[in-house]
């Protein structure tokens, strides 16, 4: 059974999370709209697992593919 659990994890890797700084221009009840060092995007809040206020900025914790 060990064996058949590490085969998964290597055929289905879960992508990596990460925290990042972002600057809230506009909410709704499905989105905001952040602006990023690469510009603006607008961020499903589904795919938001986490948010931190840190020194008067939010850090949102998202999948990498979320951020582009």
């Amino acid at each position: 059974m060990l064996r058949l659990s590490s085969l998964y994890t290597l055929i289905c890797q879960e992508e990596k999370r990460l925290w990042v700084k972002v600057h809230i221009l506009h909410e709704t009840k499905k989105a905001d709209l952040v602006e990023l060092p690469i510009g603006k995007q607008w961020i499903p809040t589904s795919k938001i697992y986490g948010i931190k206020i840190k020194d008067k900025n939010f850090e949102f914790y998202v999948k990498e593919s979320v951020i582009g």
